[in-house]
């Protein structure tokens, strides 16, 4: 992986970090991010990560009024104050919302939501401070988009070749962002649905240099689990549930992709039902993971507690966390804060207790697990709303039995205390990964953990107070949700149609409503837990695999394509200097392999930093359209040009991957060609796929040696 070896900034140097212009610019970043992020997360469900993009406008804003001692270590911390903001929104607005879906709030509560982001923020910051050592220096896990962010650090350090390189890849990246998701030129996303066999069958994929960027970033390895957990969930599970139980009609025509079928009724299927099953599978994963690592996480936690023991004299500057005693004394206080929070909330103090147990138990494993998937997929592309869900299903059972059936607690309550609990436990989860991206950036670099640890609690504090504000003024704007919207205006408003959809909120107010009125998808979410169970006995991946299950296959496809590049690249570096993939790479060829590697990672990364920056600006154009309709401010308005069909979208995303695919290729060794190396790695990987499926040799028992064994 680019990057790993010896950090950047040597661990014996010690040059300018965690200073008062990056603290000034790093607030104002986070802010502005954090606002970004919620209003794009609830008009369409997802965020953007805040890493690269913070990392690109730092480094324009710093050298831009000609700081000329500007540092590395310096971009690094406003990058990671800016992205903390992106992360914690992730995490309320999944949830916090919802209690506007269920009718517990008439509005967003300034107070209560500062509380749920602050406890669930730094709780999440504190979990992963303890796991920093095993996630990144022992497991070693790619985290793509920490891998990606640095390679910008070092490229704008560096300048030279590396930050033309980055800056070409940045505007091709933005280029192909700005015309796909704000022009809308041509489909984000090719799909189709198709009648056989008394079922329906689906194809497609998203559109998207980033998510190729992701693929190539990871391997083809990890890629080609994620995609088979596609596979399962989304071309095998769905076609299976609509035959029992046949599809929906909703005869919506919101998506009639190339099979001339309404992909609707087929994307209901999953996310209404098999989702659950990726929920279910994800939880069973995460244990297994979690249960299989237990001693390389204790060994972690010694060898953390030693080091902060030490009194950090003998520890290397890069290794440097905050006191990990200190972290934890600061978690049990974290922990009773929120106990005094859930009695305020429920105004049941044995609940409140329950809760607070709940939460120092539970929160650590979410934590942990969203830290390992944003290691595998990355932050962007880490599922937050199916860890939310299983947040949910597992503080459903608790208060159902304590809340319920033990205390006599009203329905009313009981989703009150669900809504709560499971949400300063979904966004401890979501500010997880991004910490977990942060530092495996910082470790490559060579930045200073407790300083960057510092920088993500200030992040953190920034948005926990920028977030209720935001939400706010947006619901009193749009309305978020059109349950909420309608409970106000009246069912069928017209006001309504306009209101931000926020869909994680409304589904888990669904979720949260059904449970309590007997509703809740178990049989999903079992079918997940076997499935789980299954890949473990197989001793396959079971976490990229169940990350597959959860996210749509469209998402899947590029991820898989960018690990093909990627496989197929770094076998042409091999294959140039070594004449063969048999036996072990020549030092020489694993030379040429990582130059190679670092040359993709690299483009990957502009790509990546282009198309999250567009993501953002476009957001800014979408919040201006709301507040002066009829201006025509939105991009698309512009020209009206209209979208080009399907087989035109592929072609025009074809010809970026091919100019990715030219530029990587450039720095592979001068001898051989492209199109004969493609040839011998297909060659070979048709041979080792034979070799897989070869059944055994019938034995000849007329051998008296085969008869005897």
């Amino acid at each position: 992986m680019s990057g790993e070896g010896e950090p950047w900034i040597p661990a014996d140097k010690n040059i300018k970090e965690l200073t008062s212009r990056v603290i000034i610019i790093g607030v104002l970043l986070g802010g502005l991010m954090t606002a970004a992020n919620a209003y794009l997360g609830l008009y369409i469900g997802m965020t953007v990560s805040a890493s690269i993009p913070a990392a690109v406008m730092s480094m324009l804003i710093l050298r831009g009024f000609k700081f000329k001692d500007v540092t590395i270590l310096e971009n690094n911390s406003v990058q990671t104050m800016a992205s903390a903001g992106e992360s914690l929104a992730a995490g309320v607005i999944f949830t916090v919302p919802a209690l506007l879906v269920i009718g517990l709030w008439n509005d967003i509560n300034w107070v209560d939501t500062f509380l749920i982001a602050i406890l669930g923020g730094l709780l999440g910051t504190m979990f992963t401070i303890a796991l920093r050592r095993l996630f990144i220096v022992e497991e070693a896990l790619p985290y793509p988009e920490g891998v990606a962010c640095r390679e910008v650090l070092v490229a704008g350090e560096k300048g030279g070749s590396g930050l033309i390189a980055i800056i070409y890849a940045l505007l091709i990246g933005a280029t192909y962002g700005w015309m796909v998701k704000a022009f809308k030129v041509t489909h984000e996303k090719v799909q189709g649905v198709a009648e056989l066999a008394g079922t329906r069958f689906y194809a497609g994929s998203e559109l998207s240099l980033a998510l190729l960027s992701v693929g190539f970033i990871v391997g083809l390895r990890i890629a080609s689990f994620i995609f088979l957990g596609g596979i399962i969930g989304f071309a095998v599970l769905v076609p299976i549930y609509g035959l029992i139980n046949g599809f929906p009609d909703s005869g919506s025509n919101k998506g009639i992709g190339f099979g001339g079928i309404d992909i609707y009724d087929y994307t209901t299927v999953w996310s209404e039902q098999i989702r659950f099953a990726g929920v279910g599978a994800m939880v069973v994963g995460g244990v297994y993971t979690l249960w299989s690592m237990r001693k390389t996480i204790a060994q972690g936690l010694m060898k953390s507690f030693k080091a902060s023991k030490s009194g950090n004299e003998n520890v290397l500057r890069t290794e440097r966390d905050l006191p990990l005693d200190k972290v934890i004394l600061f978690c049990g206080v974290l922990v009773i804060l929120t106990f005094f929070f859930y009695w305020y909330a429920t105004g049941n103090i044995g609940m409140a207790l329950v809760g607070a147990l709940f939460l120092a138990l539970v929160s650590f494993f979410f934590a942990a697990v969203a830290g390992y998937i944003a290691g595998v997929v990355g932050s962007s592309n880490s599922p937050v709303s199916g860890m939310t869900i299983a947040t949910l299903l597992f503080t459903i059972g608790l208060v159902w039995v304590f809340g319920g059936l033990i205390m006599g607690m009203s329905e009313t309550d009981m989703m009150i205390a669900t809504m709560f609990i499971a949400a300063i436990v979904a966004t401890s989860a979501a500010i997880a990964g991004d910490v977990m991206q942060d530092l495996k950036t910082g470790h490559m670099v060579g930045a200073t953990p407790w300083k960057q640890q510092t920088a993500e609690i200030i992040g953190i504090v920034v948005g926990a107070i920028v977030i209720g504000p935001v939400l706010s003024i947006l619901h009193k704007a749009f309305y978020i949700t059109q349950s909420a919207c309608y409970d106000a205006e009246g069912a069928g408003s017209t006001v309504c149609e306009d209101a931000l959809l926020a869909p994680q909120a409304e589904l888990i107010g669904a979720i949260v409503e059904g449970a309590f009125g007997g509703a809740l998808n178990s049989p999903m979410v079992l079918l997940g837990a076997i499935i789980a169970v299954i890949l473990i006995r197989l001793k396959m991946p079971v976490m990229s695999v169940a990350i597959g299950i959860y996210l749509p296959l469209y998402l899947s496809v590029p991820i898989i394509v960018g690990g093909i590049i990627s496989h197929v690249l770094l076998s042409s570096a091999r294959l140039r200097i070594d004449g063969s993939l048999e036996g072990k790479p020549s030092t020489a060829a694993k030379a040429a392999v990582k130059e190679v590697q670092d040359k993709g990672v690299l483009i990957g990364a502009g790509f990546i930093a282009g198309e999250s920056l567009m993501g953002v600006l476009l957001a800014v154009f979408i919040v201006a359209d709301q507040k002066w309709k009829g201006l025509g401010i939105l991009p698309e308005d512009w020209f009206g040009g209209g979208v080009l069909d399907y087989w035109f979208s592929v072609i025009f995303f074809g010809w970026f991957v091919l100019v990715f695919i030219l530029i990587t290729a450039r720095s592979l060794p001068k001898k051989g060609n492209l199109f004969g190396d493609l040839m011998y790695v297909l060659s070979d990987a048709a041979k080792r796929l034979r070799g897989v499926f070869k059944l055994p040799p019938v034995p000849d028992f007329s051998n008296q040696s085969d008869r005897k064994s």
